[in-house]
């Protein structure tokens, strides 16, 4: 399982669901903050409803 508050860009563009979005999602924790919730990467830009599934690899 991967840490969303810990994973490199690189990490996160390794999963399906969330490749190419790997920078956008670092920028997003770095200016933000550490996510709470899984359901928070819908509010980074291009991943709204596109991230079911993704709690089988992803933690926080």
């Amino acid at each position: 399982m991967i840490d969303l508050n810990t994973a490199t860009a690189a990490d996160l563009d390794a999963i399906d669901l969330l490749r190419g979005h790997g920078p956008e999602i670092v920028r997003y924790r770095e200016e933000r903050g550490r996510f709470t919730a899984l359901r928070q990467l819908d509010e980074v830009p291009g991943l709204s409803g596109k991230t079911a599934g993704v709690e089988a690899v992803l933690g926080v």
